[in-house]
């Protein structure tokens, strides 16, 4: 019964896939129902603030016209117990007449850790928890780190050739990974909250830092200006009143900040981290109490370091591809560099991946 049940949990993990983007700061989730072999209604978290999987399932099966009663529940992460956005599933489950549940995940919600599997098993149902857990877990790492710490889960990328350069020595850098590549990339953006620059990338390169998949999310924008350099004529600035976007700096000059402010940006004062940079710790605290959830770095090799060094950092994507530059041109992470091996920044190898020619090595902290 084992890969059985295997294969309906797997079905509830690719479900809630489907919330990427839209979900934050809540976790992606997907619900399978299950009776005489057959599913007979499932669903996932669509969006923040909507019904919750769970429920979203119970609905399916019942514009199915199917009865839940004495079926089985495949969830991939522990039901909630307590009243948010939606009332608890637990509750939902439970006047259903469902008498199994499977849980992949378990939630480290405070409100919710283990509660929900015990308030099940109190209405006599069955629950059978840590089922296919490794691969549940891993749809949730920024809901796990984000409920736990209240901060948001910090992710590096940026894309190297073979002898570790992110330009040339003229400071071109389009493009260097292929097309496969940048798709990937495009859907991190669409996942995260927050994407992150500094001044430098804005004045090297005038990016959009939009999402550019059809129906997806553009993440808030924020670019760390200390010094408020950002143009006024750059892409950034001149769509700031369509897409959410944040620039933090120190002490700024008052008719610049009105001047980006009136274009639609929000300008953020925060404290210089001793370095005459932005105090990516306090940062990271605010956007956090506003519910960001996820910040990817695509920054030049200014950022990286103080990101990298602030500790703030929980992943890396690093994307590298068959070219070779040479020179002097810039790397990945700059800054003033470490003294000795042993204190170097140090990461766990996660996983890799390959896009055509370009290899994706990824990292945990």
């Amino acid at each position: 019964m084992q890969d059985y049940d295997a294969s309906f949990m797997r079905r509830a993990i690719e479900l809630a896939k489907g919330g990427e983007g839209k979900t934050n700061p809540n976790p992606l989730v997907g619900a399978v129902i299950v009776k005489d072999g057959k599913i007979i209604g499932e669903g996932f978290h669509h969006k923040y603030g909507e019904l919750h999987a769970e429920r979203e399932a119970l609905a399916d099966c019942a514009r199915r016209g199917n009865d839940a009663s004495g079926a089985d529940i495949y969830v991939t992460l522990e039901p909630c117990c307590h009243f948010g956005k939606q009332p608890p599933c637990t509750h939902a489950i439970a006047e259903s007449g469902i008498k199994r549940v499977f849980v992949g995940s378990r939630d480290p919600n405070p409100l919710v850790h283990g509660k929900g599997n015990e308030y099940l098993r109190e209405q006599g149902i069955q629950v059978q928890e840590d089922f296919l857990r490794e691969e549940c877990d891993v749809l949730n790492p920024i809901f796990f780190h984000y409920i736990s710490t209240k901060t948001p889960y910090v992710a590096l990328k940026y894309a190297m050739t073979l002898d570790g350069k992110i330009a040339t020595k003229s400071g071109k850098s389009k493009w260097i990974t292929g097309e496969e590549s940048r798709e990937f990339v495009q859907k991190l953006r669409n996942r995260y909250a927050g994407i992150m620059c500094g001044s430098g990338t804005i004045l090297a390169d005038d990016p959009m830092l939009n999402c550019r998949i059809p129906g997806g999310t553009n993440p808030l924008r924020i670019i760390c200006d200390s010094k408020l350099r950002i143009p006024l004529e750059s892409q950034i600035v001149k769509t700031a009143a369509q897409i959410p976007t944040l620039i933090a700096c120190v002490k700024p000059d008052g008719e610049k900040k009105a001047r980006l402010e009136a274009a639609g940006a929000e300008v953020l004062e925060l404290n210089d981290d001793g370095k005459n940079h932005i105090d990516l710790k306090q940062l990271m605290e605010i956007l956090g109490e506003r519910k960001i959830d996820s910040v990817l770095i695509e920054g030049g090799g200014e950022l990286n370091y103080s990101a990298l060094e602030s500790g703030i950092v929980q992943h890396i994507f690093a994307f590298c591809a068959p070219k070779i530059f040479g020179g002097t041109a810039k790397s990945p992470v700059a800054g003033s560099g470490i003294d000795s091996p042993s204190e170097a920044f140090t990461f766990s190898l996660s996983a890799i991946h390959q896009f055509r020619n370009d290899i994706l090595l990824e990292y945990d902290k």
